[in-house]
């Protein structure tokens, strides 16, 4: 049973809380007695953690705890000079949604408060050609990001960084909300500092990776799983550790691709071919809009699935963040 009670919600309301369906009282999502697990876990090494961290037959506690223990440690699947990447094979795709299945989409997540408007961005589907290319098993983190920022002299800190302090506790979990001007600059960056090709993947790229080419509304198959993802219907409303939700792994091996932070891509909004323009709130007092996709821990799981076509909004609620791909030579 979802851990969000099934009310119809407003997603622009004012109020953050009624935006994302919550109660007003205190919210307990994580076990009460998950100080049990950290001690049960804290004689680990991190190479013994790495696996309880994305074993998907572990439940959500240890993998949490696991995670959080590994940011504190030295996580080794943090690795800023050589991420890791995922091999993503190219040739013919398709991607966007049939213009048939768009009122079934509004009806899935009328309670979500889910509006045709939005759907109609994602079509039609169609036929691509994608060169194949790596991507980032993983969104850049907290602390990767902070290594640019020193290497840099860059300012100011994500939002997310309380009065702009690096939150050590969370240095595994993916960095948020940047702009795409931030992220772009930590893509050339990154490129300068190891001498290879690295930049932020385009909507094309970012569908296939997270669909593996197949036709699929989430990165593990056609049916919402709150388990599988760090959104509002389970999640603990707050960044997890990378790689703690496994069940949603890419067919791809490609991680946190629905849930935890949406992800900036390369292109600005624009209808695809043979769609039509959506002007919505995200055109409001701007003519043009860098899209994101994948949903967040503070959004419902209609944004998590692979077809949706979102955008940053100034508010904290939306949480942004990145992961980059790189050229293939």
């Amino acid at each position: 049973m979802s851990a969000v009670e099934e009310v119809t919600v407003e997603p622009h309301d004012p109020d953050d809380r009624v935006a994302m369906g919550l109660p007003h009282q205190v919210i307990t999502r994580l076990p009460a007695d998950l100080a049990e697990v950290y001690r049960s876990l804290a004689s680990r090494a991190p190479e013994e953690l790495v696996p309880i961290a994305e074993g998907v037959a572990e439940p959500l506690a240890r993998r949490y705890a696991a995670g959080t223990l590994l940011g504190l440690l030295g996580d080794p699947r943090i690795r800023p000079d050589d991420p890791v990447m995922v091999e993503v094979p190219g040739g013919s795709t398709t991607i966007g949604l049939p213009v048939s299945s768009v009122d079934a989409v509004v009806r899935a997540w009328a309670r979500r408060g889910v509006r045709r408007d939005w759907i109609l961005k994602e079509c039609p589907r169609h036929a691509v050609d994608v060169r194949p290319f790596r991507m980032m098993r993983y969104p850049v983190t907290n602390y990767e990001y902070l290594l640019f920022l020193r290497d840099t002299g860059r300012w100011p800190a994500p939002t997310s960084w309380s009065f702009g302090a690096y939150p050590q506790e969370r240095a595994n979990h993916p960095v948020w909300t940047v702009t795409e001007r931030d992220a772009e600059q930590y893509a050339g960056w990154l490129s300068r500092r190891t001498t290879r090709s690295f930049r932020l993947p385009t909507e094309v790229e970012w569908e296939h990776a997270a669909t593996g080419g197949d036709p699929r509304e989430f990165p593990w198959g056609d049916a919402f799983d709150e388990d599988a993802a760090n959104t509002v219907e389970a999640g603990p409303l707050a960044t997890t550790p990378v790689g703690v939700y496994p069940r949603g792994r890419s067919p791809f091996g490609v991680d946190d691709m629905a849930g935890n932070v949406e992800e900036f891509v390369a292109d600005d909004y624009a209808r695809y071919p043979g769609g039509t323009t959506v002007d919505d709130d995200l055109t409001t007092g701007r003519s043009r809009y860098r899209v994101t996709r994948g949903g967040s821990f503070s959004r419902f799981g209609d944004l998590a699935r692979c077809r949706r076509r979102h955008g940053q909004y100034q508010r904290f609620m939306y949480a942004v963040g990145f992961r980059l791909v790189e050229e293939l030579r």
